[in-house]
């Protein structure tokens, strides 16, 4: 292996990196990725068999992790895993805020509770995450929230869900701003369709009411962006949303 590869392969040495949504899909394949760069893993996940699964694998790797059973729209839940792994690792570098949940209705059928409790986990998490993260955050850390091509181009029955991801590239855009003077960076990936449970359990997809048309990324390909962006090697990006998506954007 060249200098190069070998540097590159260790761009979160000595980092804690929290990721949530860390035990299933793009968050469990960005988990193992930071992991195998050097990563000190903080693995959130609402399900604590699942991020104690991905922290196993990290560390039967020889990487570093811990677990985080927590429910991300919960700001004493996310507060509370900010503080573990700052007093587990001594540090928090980075935050993937990947935890996300849809619903499948029209917005006439849509009950206010899940409406609102959509906007809780996808945007209210971001908004805890940022709020009670980045105060802990040293220059050169990033924030890096994972948005959708709905965001962009979307279909009927996944409103709330869409609107989310629209608030995330928002916010996301507003709060790099207000990060400049700290030199943390915020910035925002947008994927389109992944091969992840959360594809295949559209109801609209199994019905065929949604057509999965052209490619479906896998979760690593996804992973690879958060990462990139995440890394120094992303030092002068910021604000801004990577569209991740094979093209998903150009034929809807």
């Amino acid at each position: 292996m060249r200098k190069t590869e070998r540097l590159a392969a260790m761009r979160f040495s000595s980092k804690t990196c929290v990721v949530t949504g860390g035990g299933s899909g793009i968050g469990r394949a960005t988990c193992l990725r930071m992991g195998a760069e050097g990563g000190n893993v903080v693995v959130a996940d609402l399900h604590q068999d699942a991020a104690q699964a991905t922290a196993d694998q990290i560390v039967s790797a020889g990487g570093r992790a811990i677990a985080a059973e927590l429910d991300v729209g919960d700001s004493a839940q996310v507060q509370a895993t900010i503080a573990t792994a700052i007093a587990t690792y001594g540090s928090l570098n980075v935050i993937v805020n990947d935890a996300a949940m849809m619903t499948f209705q029209p917005i006439v059928d849509v009950t206010e509770a899940d409406f609102f409790a959509v906007m809780k986990t996808n945007m209210g998490s971001v908004f805890y995450f940022s709020k009670y993260g980045a105060p802990h955050m040293p220059p050169g850390s990033a924030i890096v929230n994972v948005s959708s091509v709905h965001a962009h181009e979307t279909t009927a029955n996944v409103v709330p869900y869409a609107a989310s991801k629209g608030a995330i590239e928002a916010f996301t855009r507003g709060f790099s701003i207000e990060m400049e003077a700290r030199k943390i960076r915020v910035n925002c990936v947008a994927p389109g369709a992944v091969d992840t449970p959360m594809l295949w359990n559209n109801p609209n997809v199994k019905s065929g009411a949604e057509k999965i048309e052209g490619a479906v990324g896998k979760p690593e390909e996804l992973a690879a962006a958060i990462c990139f962006i995440a890394s120094d090697d992303a030092s002068f990006i910021n604000g801004t949303t990577l569209v991740a998506d094979g093209g998903r954007l150009d034929i809807l």
